[in-house]
C-alpha cells in the first residue's frame, strides 16, 4: 500500500494540544485508535508539509 493506493476506510482525525505541551494527532478508524504526539516545532514542520502537499495537489488538477 502506498500513498496513491485508495482504500474504502472511514477514519476520524482530531488535532489539539495536550496537557503536557504537545500537539496530538488522534486517528480513530473502527476499533483502531492511534494517538501521535509531537512537539510544537515538529507540528509546525508537519503543517508546512501539509501546505506544500496541498499546493502540489492543486497543480495536478
Amino acid at each position: 500500500m502506498g500513498i496513491n493506493t485508495e482504500r474504502d476506510i472511514e477514519a476520524n482525525l482530531q488535532i489539539g494540544p495536550t496537557d503536557h505541551g504537545m500537539v496530538r494527532l488522534f486517528i480513530e478508524a473502527g476499533d483502531l485508535e492511534i494517538p501521535m504526539d509531537f512537539s510544537p516545532e515538529e507540528a509546525e514542520e508537519i503543517a508546512e508539509e501539509i501546505r506544500a502537499a496541498a499546493q502540489a495537489a492543486r497543480a495536478v488538477k
